[in-house]
């Protein structure tokens, strides 16, 4: 009876330790949270079709009374990480995009976009990819950007 009640105890610590863990990282669907209110989710990247350029797409969202700014983004897949705004038909690289207060900024196919430049390698589906978003206010968020395929089409998020 004695040893069955240490495995009990046991078991329990591991998986509350387990639980406390996965509380402090990003999980897999490429969703992580910030100090300030911001949390980061719906994020993915095409399999590129080029050897030098790729696109990623997130949501952040913004849960604090205060709006926030990206600022730029960092990658150890890509030599530049910029960020581009659609206005019309074209593209155009944003310095900086605001995040309302209790709001989202929403980067998705056909709109507000990051352009991962000069890849260091091509990623292909399955990979993820480590990305680090920077803001004005908040800690760098860093997001686990899973590959989807090259026709990937999110049903919700974007």
């Amino acid at each position: 009876m004695r040893r069955v009640r240490q495995i009990a105890v046991a078991t329990a610590t591991v998986l509350t330790g387990a639980l406390a863990l996965t509380a402090c990282g990003s999980s897999d669907s490429g969703d992580s949270s910030a100090d300030a209110g911001l949390s980061v989710g719906s994020a993915y990247m095409p399999q590129p079709v080029s050897d030098s350029m790729a696109a990623g797409f997130l949501v952040i969202t913004n849960k604090g009374a205060a709006g926030d700014v990206l600022t730029h983004v960092t990658s150890d897949i890509a030599g530049d990480v910029t960020v581009h705004k659609t206005v019309g038909q074209t593209m155009e690289e944003a310095e900086r995009l605001d995040i309302p207060a209790h709001g989202e900024l929403v980067l998705q196919s056909g709109g507000d976009h990051l352009m991962f430049e000069q890849l260091k390698r091509k990623p292909r589906e399955g990979d993820k990819v480590a990305v680090q978003l920077h803001f004005a206010k908040t800690s760098p968020i860093t997001v686990e950007m899973p590959v989807k395929s090259a026709t990937y089409n999110p049903k919700t998020g974007h």
